[in-house]
């Protein structure tokens, strides 16, 4: 998939009017997921993606705190200026292609690696053992 055809399948996906949303859509969630995500997985979806969305994954340092599904959404909605319901649509927009290009088996690792919360943003359930 090139980068003009992921941007073309978030802007459907996320119902958006422009393509500059779409793409101001996929850098922001994309610089979120690149600084809560390291490790081999990283590197494993970084070359999986297009070249341009590979480098705004990279291109973040990854923090050492690790933020729930809820508390990602709620820290870029912080930083983006959105609200948590329009937060939470585009993550979901942008992860549901991400999820699509990494495949089932890599986006089992990457769930693997990251707090609970994260497999519904990519358009997963989650499940969870009983106690």
């Amino acid at each position: 998939m090139s980068y003009a055809q992921m941007l073309e399948r978030v802007r459907y996906d996320g119902a958006y009017p422009t393509w500059e949303r779409a793409e101001e859509t996929l850098r922001d969630v994309l610089a979120a997921l690149g600084r809560r995500l390291a490790g081999q997985e990283r590197a494993e979806l970084a070359a999986r993606l297009p070249r341009e969305a590979s480098a705004i994954l990279t291109a973040q340092t990854p923090e050492s705190d690790r933020l729930t599904g809820w508390a990602f959404v709620k820290d870029l909605a912080v930083r983006t200026g959105g609200t948590l319901a329009t937060t939470r649509w585009d993550v979901g927009s942008v992860l549901g292609v991400v999820a699509h290009l990494a495949g089932p088996e890599l986006l089992d690792r990457v769930l693997a690696r990251l707090p609970s919360g994260y497999a519904i943003l990519f358009g997963r359930a989650e499940l969870v053992q009983a106690a």
